[in-house]
This record gives C-alpha cells, sequence and structure tokens, in this order.
C-alpha cells in the first residue's frame, strides 16, 4: 500500500473527516475564508429561478465564502438540484464564477463551494495548468456568459506540484504528457526551500502566476479594468476544507 493511501485511509474515512471537521465548527465564522468580510448571502439562487444572481465580484466572492462556510461546518445545502431548477436550464445558463481548478478528486468545486446545477463554470487541468483550451473555455464563461469573477484554485498537497518539484530536482523523470505539465509549474518552484515547504510553497506560487496570466490575456484584462470582472487566487485546505484567497 503506497503512502497517499495510507494517509487516505487514516485521514480521509469518513469519521475523521467528521471529526476534523466537526471540531472546526466553533471557530468558523460564516464569512471568513475566500472574502474578506464576506457574510452570508442567504438563499440566493444563481440560476436566477429563487433570486438575483451576483451580478459582482464582491457579490460572487461572498456568495463561495458562504458556500464554503457551509461545506466545512457540513451545512451543505446542494442548492439548484430540484426538478424545477433542471427544467429551467435547459433553457439557458447563467453561472455566476469561473473556477479553474485542479483535476484532484478531492477538491470538487461544486462541492467545496456548496453549488449547484448552472451555478459555477469548471474548468480543471492538472496543476491549473493553462493552455489554449483552457484559456479558451476560460474566456468563454467570462465573453460570452458574462461572469463577473475568475477563481484559481490550487489545494494543499496537489500531486502535480509535486511531481513538477521533484522534476525540477532530477529526482524524476516524467513520461510524456506529465513533463509538459511539470515543465509549466516548475517556474513556481522555489529550490531554496526545504522539500515540504518548496512543495507548499509551490502551490500558492503557482496559484499567483496562473492568475497574472488570466489577469494579462485581452479578453479578460478589459472587463478586469472596468471592474466588470475579478481574477483572485485560492487555496482548499484538505485538513480544514476551508478555502482561502491568495494575494
Amino acid at each position: 500500500m503506497s503512502v497517499l493511501a495510507e494517509h487516505h485511509r487514516a485521514d480521509g474515512t469518513p469519521g475523521r473527516r467528521r471529526l476534523v471537521r466537526g471540531a472546526l465548527t466553533a471557530a468558523v465564522a460564516l464569512g471568513a475564508g475566500l472574502a474578506a468580510g464576506g457574510g452570508s448571502t442567504g438563499a440566493v439562487s444563481r440560476t436566477g429561478l429563487h433570486g438575483p444572481r451576483p451580478g459582482t465580484p464582491e457579490a460572487a466572492l461572498r456568495e463561495l465564502s458562504a458556500g464554503n462556510a457551509r461545506w466545512r461546518t457540513f451545512h451543505e445545502r446542494h442548492p439548484d438540484a430540484t426538478r424545477t431548477v433542471r427544467q429551467a436550464l435547459v433553457g439557458g445558463q447563467h453561472p455566476f464564477a469561473v473556477i479553474l481548478g485542479c483535476v484532484d478528486s478531492r477538491v470538487p468545486p461544486e462541492l467545496v463551494f456548496d453549488q449547484g446545477l448552472g451555478d459555477l463554470m469548471t474548468v480543471r487541468s492538472a496543476g491549473e495548468v493553462l493552455d489554449d483550451a483552457v484559456l479558451g473555455s476560460i474566456a468563454f464563461g467570462v465573453v460570452e456568459l458574462a461572469i463577473p469573477l475568475v477563481v484559481v484554485l490550487g489545494h494543499q498537497s496537489c500531486g502535480a506540484v509535486t511531481a513538477a518539484v521533484r522534476a525540477a530536482e532530477g529526482l524524476e523523470q516524467l513520461p510524456g504528457h506529465l513533463r509538459y505539465l511539470a515543465e509549466q509549474i516548475r517556474p513556481a518552484v522555489d529550490r531554496s526551500l526545504g522539500r515540504d515547504a518548496r512543495v507548499d510553497a509551490a502551490v500558492t506560487q503557482n496559484v499567483r502566476l496562473v492568475r497574472s496570466r488570466l489577469a494579462a490575456e485581452p479578453d479578460l484584462a478589459a472587463r478586469i479594468a472596468t471592474g466588470k470582472l475579478a481574477v483572485v487566487g485560492a487555496r482548499y485546505e484538505l485538513t480544514s476544507q476551508r478555502v482561502h484567497r491568495i494575494r
């Protein structure tokens, strides 16, 4: 059994996960997390069926922050999954945020932000690596659907970042397409740090670099300049299920 599998069994079982998340409940304020000062937006509908869709970057950040607070304190609502919503979405979609996240199965954006059908446009690649398809997908959400928020979501113990660090150290020869991923993440690796600190710092720095690249894209930059769009970085911590913003 691999170290990863042993760690998952020790810390990832429902009982363990409930214990860790439950222990944090008393210390968690509903608005803490992704957006500074964010609070609950109540029963806001992201599809526009039961209330207004968050139409500004600030409102979108507050809704994501409130959703993550529900998730990590076991107050999930699993919104926008009713028969009525499913039928209404046949006629169109109005998501309020694009989440560029990693492919890691432990970090599904709709769950960690407690959102439902039609709420988020999710784009996922290992280590949040950008290529033309990823960029085009994000631009589609912003330009065609007028989404006001893009979140680059990294996460604790990212396997793609770990592989990139090992490759940068010359400790691992990656095959084929995995080498491409490592090369894209390599600029985030600070070799002056120790191993564990190096991986963790690279996760955060990679988010910053990807966020900066996105913010410089002409289609996005024009909307950022007018206040219609924000591109922010964030991290999901597996140990606490908390999403926090990266400046």
